[in-house]
């Protein structure tokens, strides 16, 4: 399983320095993870059930500069599993060359609203998990 979403780099994206903001880059990777969830349906039947997920841990090593006009492609994946957590691996690509912008590592839990605490994934959806982290390997 793997979401590719694109984002054009606008000029409200811009710093000082003329290319992207550091800051940007945490709503680009959230874009390209809604687009995940969306895509693979991997989230409404957490709701019904009164859980969704919290981030708890965001990773980003920054790799090459983007600007003004460029495309990027975020590309979302599953990464690894526990047993109230989910990784996701994201990478940010400029297509005009290929080039690596920047690559996450986010962390979410599987967090009830009741509870107000993580709990541990439903099994059906650790089994959906587990499934689509081996066929990417």
């Amino acid at each position: 399983m793997l979401n590719r979403t694109k984002i054009k780099v606008r000029g409200y994206h811009i710093d000082l320095f003329q290319h992207v903001n550091n800051a940007r880059y945490l709503e680009f990777l959230e874009e390209g993870r809604w687009a995940f969830f969306d895509e693979f349906n991997a989230g409404n039947e957490l709701i019904e059930q009164g859980l969704a997920w919290a981030v708890v841990n965001i990773n980003i090593n920054f790799r090459s500069e983007a600007s003004f006009g460029d495309l990027l492609e975020v590309q979302t994946r599953y990464a690894k599993i526990g047993n109230r957590s989910i990784t996701m691996k994201q990478t940010i690509l400029n297509t005009k060359n290929q080039s690596l912008v920047a690559e996450a590592d986010v962390t979410y839990v599987c967090f009830s609203k009741t509870l107000k605490a993580a709990v541990p994934l439903p099994d059906e959806l650790k089994h959906t998990i587990e499934q689509a982290i081996a066929s990417s390997e």
